[in-house]
């Protein structure tokens, strides 16, 4: 099976895929309660990539099928995270940020392990000491 890539479908397709990644993706809609407006913010990112391939193998060099080979592929990400909200109230502007309870977990794991790790170092030497 032959297939040849349009790069005129792939550049309209990667348009596409970036108008994705616009600054209406980061501000969301603005939400107003008892004279209090809100407005939430988050961090997008995106990404993308794309391969292709062609024909036959140079001489002499074994190949595990037989026969002509093309290729192609292409891939797009699209990520968003919430970083906080704007709170807008009598004419004041203030910033909270969004508390990324996974970070906060991680945190305290890393500091039980250290705090192992140097408790068992100080068990160890305090038991040379005794010999």
């Amino acid at each position: 099976m032959t297939s040849k890539l349009d790069s005129g479908a792939l550049l309209d397709k990667a348009r596409a895929a970036t108008d994705n990644a616009v600054v209406g993706r980061v501000f969301g809609e603005p939400v107003e309660r008892d004279g209090i407006i809100l407005l939430p913010v988050a961090k997008v990112s995106a990404g993308a990539g794309s391969g292709s391939g062609s024909g036959k193998a140079p001489a002499g060099e074994k190949t595990a099928a037989e026969g002509e080979g093309e290729g192609s592929g292409g891939g797009y990400g699209l990520s968003a995270k919430p970083a906080g909200v704007f709170i807008l109230k009598e004419g004041d502007v203030h910033w909270k940020p969004a508390v990324d309870i996974n970070k906060i977990v991680l945190g305290g794991q890393v500091v039980a392990i250290v705090a192992l790790l140097v408790a068992r170092s100080v068990l160890r030497g305090h038991r040379r000491r005794r010999r």
